[in-house]
């Protein structure tokens, strides 16, 4: 599938988005590629990656070297990325009993 060029808003947003160590919950979002309500309801669960309020109005912001750093321990959690993982890797086990049906 041909991807679309970014046009010259979309292009400074980005390489705005990656040049801040702090990212609002909307940026957030866009770095990770998923909608800023996902972020939210993380946050009320206390799932998803770490937030904090900042300023005096209470902003959520996230590190970005944080979000780098949750995104590393989701791969390393997931047992496609990491073949440590795998029930595939794991030896056979031993059935336990004998015969089953004699």
């Amino acid at each position: 599938m041909p991807t679309q060029p970014l046009g010259p808003s979309a292009a400074i947003s980005v390489d705005r988005v990656a040049r801040t160590a702090f990212l609002t919950v909307r940026d957030a979002a866009e770095y990770l590629g998923l909608s800023p309500h996902t972020l939210y309801v993380w946050r009320h669960r206390r799932q998803g990656p770490p937030s904090f309020r900042m300023g005096p109005r209470g902003r959520v912001v996230y590190r970005r070297e944080v979000l780098d750093a949750w995104v590393r321990e989701q791969e390393q959690a997931d047992s496609r990325s990491n073949p440590s993982l795998s029930p595939l890797a794991a030896a056979p086990q031993a059935r336990l009993g004998g015969n089953c049906g004699a």
